[in-house]
């Protein structure tokens, strides 16, 4: 029974060596190995469904971007921007896109997580009033005696005082109908309201696919009439970012990379989007990606810059323009709120 021990040691000791061996013979094998043990797994959530704009995260996995960087990422949507903060301050995801003007607000709680944004992908925010110029709207005064359906978590509408305040529209003489976003577009079409808020690339798109002429589209963009806000951003974990620096970078590179990518080739992004989405249609997220491309990421900022980053000077301004209805604690700065060490240096970050 002694022997019983020792020989099941010597069966182990020489199954081992045998490993050992059969590693060494196939190098190859023992490398991809090593390689699958450096890859940090990454999960990514998105601020709501899948559509057009998310093109230059899916170019970047489809592309093996992401591999290269050793990175393993794994998608999931949350319910909106608030929804994702909350994943990350609890550590439910390592990174997530959010809307940028609603981490500001978020910073400002007392018990907030020191959550910060590393990358911009929208330069400019997608907040817009559409409205029918058959109603009379074609530039934002004419919506003084107008009615505009809000969605009730629609975020474009908190900028609303500032950007009336600035063009001297009387806020008080515009009626805001409260509704869901599911019947946002529709019940605009029906003409149960003059305009509605929300997104340019959304609402507008949405509204040309429900047969509402482009012609009688007045699609009025926040930035067009001096908002100053940033849109949609990558936000990270503290602690992931604290610990795991080198795979923040890493996936900043890869993101450019798929952005890059997108641009060049948006059929093929858009193919890579609706092969992902339930019931996906490819012209309507082919003119969704035009637009965003145009109106909102690829601005003249970001081709004298850049990809990815923000001007402090106007970050501050559109900080300013926040306050005009939101009562901060403390006024953040813009380092409070954007972390610019992991992007790479500009030539990196410029479009090809």
């Amino acid at each position: 029974m002694r022997a019983c021990p020792t020989f099941l040691s010597r069966g182990l000791l020489a199954l081992w060596i045998g490993l050992t061996v059969l590693a060494c013979s196939h190098p190859g094998a023992a490398s991809a190995a090593d390689d699958a043990a450096r890859h940090v797994a990454i999960q990514f959530s998105f601020d709501r469904p899948i559509e057009a704009s998310m093109a230059p995260f899916f170019m970047a996995a489809k592309d093996g971007l992401f591999g290269a960087e050793h990175l393993v990422v794994s998608f999931n949507s949350a319910a909106g921007s608030p929804d994702a903060l909350a994943r990350i301050a609890r550590g439910d995801i390592d990174l997530a896109l959010v809307d940028i003007n609603e981490l500001i607000r978020f910073r400002d709680r007392t018990d907030a997580a020191p959550i910060k944004a590393v990358f911009v992908l929208f330069n400019r925010a997608p907040y817009a009033i559409v409205a029918r110029r058959s109603r009379g709207i074609h530039t934002l005064s004419d919506l003084e005696g107008k009615t505009v359906g809000v969605a009730d978590s629609d975020l474009s509408i908190r900028l609303w005082p500032a950007l009336a305040h600035q063009n001297g529209v009387n806020a008080a003489h515009v009626r805001f109908y409260k509704m869901s976003a599911a019947v946002r577009e529709p019940i605009l079409s029906a003409g149960q309201v003059d305009a509605v808020a929300g997104f340019s690339y959304l609402s507008a798109v949405n509204l040309r696919d429900r047969g509402v002429p482009a012609d009688d589209l007045a699609v009025l963009r926040y930035a067009d009439y001096g908002c100053e806000a940033y849109g949609f951003a990558v936000v990270v974990n503290p602690s992931f970012a604290a610990s795991k620096p080198d795979a923040v970078k890493g996936f900043v590179r890869a993101l450019i990379g798929g952005l890059n990518a997108t641009v060049k080739e948006p059929e093929r992004a858009v193919d890579e989007v609706v092969s992902r989405m339930e019931d996906g249609v490819r012209d309507l997220e082919l003119a969704r990606l035009s637009t965003v491309l145009a109106d909102n990421i690829l601005t003249d900022e970001v081709r004298r810059n850049g990809l990815g980053g923000v001007d402090p000077v106007r970050f501050d301004r559109a900080i300013a323009q926040i306050a005009q209805d939101f009562k901060f604690r403390r006024r953040p700065a813009t380092s409070d709120i954007f972390d610019e060490q992991f992007l790479p240096p500009m030539a990196g970050r410029l479009i090809n």
